[in-house]
């Protein structure tokens, strides 16, 4: 980032009031490079805090100096995957993919049934989503949502992880069913921003569960039901489902600040 302006650093010396948790993080990483800015944040500094940081800089050169030498830094292809990916979404898409080719079977042994891709291609991404972002799928969620590289960034990215695998099965069933690709993937990819759209403001993991169960009641189910498939999922609406898609996508952009915040109900 550029340098933090005096007033920003008067808050943060002032304990962060009036800041919000990513510019409070992204000034600590600065600070950490920067000795103009940390000679700067001096100025604002009380003599009692001063005075602590001397001594904790003390306490910490003895330490050091007594310590053994640091552990083996990982790999940037262990960083990389990080970024990228959670162990913990392994299960889910594992689950998610035999999901569909059970749908596939199912198509095969009971033709009577509407397609299965089609109805199970919306909540298909859900699983891995809601667990991206959450607290309780990731031991360390407090330790990596605390850091300037957390927010919509590694949302995203670990979205597109769970899509990298979700779409090419989704293809597979598709042309192993003969199903409409575009309905298909463009109910996948809306469904998938919804749930980060909403999961901005009421946490990830609730909005997909939220969704798949909305979704599962009003369309899935009844769709089984009656043998036929939901208006909603009829060739003409493939118009509808782009417009949806493009319109859910545009909106994570402002909901962005909203992953800033631990309190994210996740």
């Amino acid at each position: 980032m550029t340098h933090p302006t005096p007033l920003m650093l008067a808050r943060y010396a002032d304990g962060g009031r009036g800041l919000d948790d990513a510019a409070l993080w992204s000034i600590e990483v600065h600070l950490d490079a920067c000795g103009n800015c940390r000679e700067g944040l001096v100025a604002h500094v009380t003599p009692a805090t001063a005075d602590l940081l001397d001594r904790v800089a003390l306490s910490l050169d003895r330490a050091m100096a007594t310590s053994p030498p640091p552990a083996r830094q990982h790999s940037q292809a262990q960083a990389v995957s990080r970024r990228w990916l959670a162990w913990t979404l392994l299960p889910w898409l594992a689950v998610t993919v035999a999901v569909l080719g059970c749908g596939v079977l199912l198509n095969f042994a009971e033709p009577s049934l509407p397609s299965l891709v089609l109805l199970l291609a919306p909540v298909a991404p859900l699983p891995g989503v809601a667990v991206v972002w959450s607290r309780r799928s990731n031991p360390v969620w407090e330790l990596i949502a605390t850091t300037p590289a957390a927010g919509l960034a590694m949302v995203l990215r670990r979205t597109f992880a769970v899509l990298v695998v979700v779409l090419p099965a989704l293809l597979a069933a598709g042309v192993s069913t003969g199903t409409s690709l575009a309905l298909s993937l463009l109910p996948c990819l809306a469904f998938t921003a919804a749930a980060l759209v909403l999961g901005a403001f009421i946490g990830v993991r609730r909005a997909a569960v939220g969704l798949g169960a909305a979704w599962s009641t009003a369309v899935l189910v009844p769709s089984v039901a009656a043998q036929s498939l939901s208006p909603v999922l009829q060739p003409d609406s493939t118009a509808v489902w782009a417009v949806i898609t493009v319109a859910l996508a545009a909106s994570t952009v402002p909901a962005a600040p909203h992953f800033h915040r631990l309190t994210s109900g996740n």
